[in-house]
């Protein structure tokens, strides 16, 4: 089954996920990704998202692969950019930055990009990605050349998303961004996510299982682990935890 199938019925179900992102620029050891992968397997996260805003190095295929041939969870492509393609993924987040004003990115890196997709087997999933102020100014803000929406700006915010269902997004995805000051608040996103029916994807600043189980609570249907992993692995435990007890709480009122 297709990884977006996959989401639409979790979502319908109700039902909750874990990615965890990998940025190949912060991937110097081998050695630390093979127990990062490790970790995720051991914990049922559901998904690799591997990207970055501006990757710098040149080993994204390399840690595509490594995660390939550790485990077998799902490798979805984060890109930056229409360099950042790897056919070796299982997928790819055709993000369209549908907050921001820059038509680089809201449509100029896709016309690049859509003849290469055509002629590989990495499956396209079409996401309208927001980006929300966290505080400060975070890589992909800079790099994207865009101003987040303001965090108390819940209209706004869901009448974008609104807009991105109705041109055919298939995701949303809220970002605080990579080393958010503060996460996405819990009103930003059920807001959101009364405005709309696909699944949302809700990243940045989630650094404890507090933090991820409100997002959830809220109305996220997959939540992104990224920086905080880097400083405390074992939080990737607690999340793990709370989603199982979540999901099967779920399986027990069916």
């Amino acid at each position: 089954m297709k990884i977006l199938n996959t989401l639409q019925e979790r979502h319908q179900a109700g039902k909750k996920s874990i990615a965890v992102l990998i940025d190949p620029d912060k991937i110097d050891d081998p050695v630390r990704l093979s127990n990062l992968l490790r970790l995720a397997n051991e914990n049922c996260v559901d998904y690799f998202f591997v990207g970055g805003s501006l990757i710098t190095t040149t080993n994204l295929s390399d840690v595509v692969k490594q995660i390939k041939e550790t485990v077998s969870i799902p490798v979805i492509l984060f890109p930056g950019g229409s360099l950042q393609i790897d056919s070796s993924a299982d997928a790819i987040l055709f993000l369209s930055l549908i907050s921001g004003r820059n038509p680089d990115l809201l449509i100029g890196q896709h016309v690049v990009a859509a003849p290469i997709l055509k002629n590989n087997r990495l499956e396209v999933m079409p996401t309208g990605y927001i980006l929300i102020n966290s505080g400060r100014t975070t890589s992909v803000a800079y790099i994207s050349n865009t101003t987040p929406i303001p965090e108390d700006k819940y209209s706004l915010a869901a009448c974008t998303a609104l807009a991105g269902e109705m041109l055919g997004l298939r995701l949303i995805y809220l970002d605080a961004g990579s080393g958010a000051e503060r996460e996405i608040n819990a009103k930003m996103i059920n807001t959101v996510r009364k405005a709309v029916d696909v699944p949302l994807i809700v990243g940045g600043g989630i650094n404890t299982s507090q933090k991820a189980f409100n997002a959830l609570e809220a109305g996220a249907d997959l939540i992104v682990i990224g920086n905080a992993l880097e400083k405390n692995p074992d939080l990737l435990i607690e999340i793990s935890d709370r989603v199982y007890d979540w999901n099967q709480s779920v399986e027990a009122r069916k």
